[in-house]
């Protein structure tokens, strides 16, 4: 079994602050017995007005490049607490480039994966206007990982929030990569959370035959905006294995990869898959 938590947070203006935080909800979670932590999207730096203005000038100066102040803090306390953390994701500066990235650390304290989101939120709605790649640069890889936790290797994928609503990606993950655990850290809006949420991290778990590990941000923002929250661990049969409600805290579940495992032989659904067909029908449609 896998002791894995996801810790949800209310970032706001001070990063340092921030850190602080995110840390001492890790300390918590690992003494509770968690042996691998998720934090959110944008978990150091957040808190202003939702805005590719407030990105690009205020998050913008927050940008660090990898290693940098915030991984070098990740990797220590992961060596600390002899644990892995998935770091949610900060603002990554390479060049002049701004990304939306997050990292994997291990117990020995080295990030073992980097993964730039892809697919940049965008929406055009009265109640929600945003254009995230207005100020950020999609990445361009499909990024899996391999970890080693109490001697079970294990594989997996990391996205990030808006990534969530493109299967495609997850298929990739799933059946070309092996990820037999899914993370989703995010900062979900209220008004698309409230239905959409929940209903697209089960899915992504149902479909792929996948542990889907989904930490978010939760509150209010300064432009009166609010961030949905309800972070949660979901198993590969669509059941909420754990969630946090409103307000900041953090949720464990124990993964059952052994599980998992006999459950993709009893149901081969990745197995059944026509690939070649889809291929072909994309190829005639076009």
């Amino acid at each position: 079994m896998l002791n894995v938590a996801v810790v949800q947070l209310h970032p706001l203006e001070n990063k340092a602050a921030n850190i602080d935080r995110a840390e001492g909800f890790i300390r918590v979670a690992a003494a509770a017995g968690a042996r691998l932590v998720a934090l959110p999207e944008y978990f150091s730096c957040y808190g202003r007005a939702v805005s590719p203005v407030s990105v690009a000038a205020v998050y913008g100066e927050a940008a660090e490049t990898i290693p940098g102040p915030t991984t070098e803090r990740l990797q220590a306390l992961a060596h600390e607490l002899g644990i892995h953390i998935h770091g949610g994701s900060f603002f990554e500066r390479r060049g002049d480039a701004l990304y939306n990235t997050n990292v994997i650390v291990d117990p020995a304290g080295d990030v073992l994966g980097v993964y730039r989101k892809i697919h940049l939120f965008e929406a055009r709605a009265p109640e929600l206007t945003y254009r995230e790649e207005s100020a950020v640069t999609p990445g361009t890889e499909i990024v899996f990982t391999d970890l080693e936790v109490d001697g079970r290797s294990t594989t997996v994928g990391q996205t990030i929030c808006y990534d969530i609503r493109f299967p495609e990606l997850y298929r990739v993950l799933v059946a070309e990569y092996g990820s037999e655990i899914l993370f989703v850290p995010a900062a979900f809006p209220r008004e698309t959370g409230r239905d959409h949420w929940e209903l697209l991290l089960r899915a992504r778990a149902v479909e792929n035959q996948a542990f889907v590990v989904a930490p978010a941000q939760w509150g209010e923002q300064a432009d009166g905006s609010w961030l949905h929250g309800r972070s949660m661990i979901v198993d590969p049969w669509g059941t909420v294995m754990a969630t946090v409600p409103d307000g900041e805290g953090v949720a464990i579940a124990s993964l059952d990869l052994d599980r998992l495992a006999t459950y993709r032989q009893n149901y081969p659904n990745l197995q059944n898959r026509q690939p070649d067909v889809y291929s072909s029908s994309s190829k005639e449609v076009v």
